[in-house]
């Protein structure tokens, strides 16, 4: 597969899992400093890695919100979070599993704060209807 078919498939892949508005906002607040970095993760992140057999998009979903709340980055968290409900047809409860889960193997304060995260973005989501 060259660049240019590995692109296509890592868009298509991403529009997929985090919606077409939000790519499309994405590709919109492109520049000329973040240009290449917005075309690398197209080809690596969506074209190599969540294309994928291994995983179907369900687990790689759990692994990346599990992961976000390991390692503190929130806005990732929040963006993986509204796609699981918004295109991956997770519930509350199946995000509620998730941070009860990582509870245990990152901590109380990690699970607390993605707890209040989640429900900023359960309340933007249900507001938006």
């Amino acid at each position: 597969m060259d660049d240019r078919e590995r692109y296509d498939k890592g868009m298509a892949r991403r529009r997929q899992v985090l919606g077409a508005a939000w790519v499309d906002k994405a590709n919109a607040n492109k520049t000329a400093l973040n240009e290449e970095f917005q075309d690398f993760i197209t080809r690596y992140a969506w074209g190599e890695v969540w294309t994928r057999p291994h995983y179907d998009e369900r687990t790689r979903r759990v692994l990346v919100i599990g992961t976000m709340l390991a390692i503190d980055k929130w806005d990732e968290f929040r963006m993986h979070v509204r796609a699981a409900l918004t295109e991956g047809g997770f519930t509350a409860d199946d995000i509620k599993e998730i941070i009860l889960q990582q509870a245990i193997y990152c901590g109380v304060p990690a699970a607390n704060h993605a707890f209040k995260e989640a429900a900023d973005v359960m309340a933007e989501i249900a507001k938006a209807k």
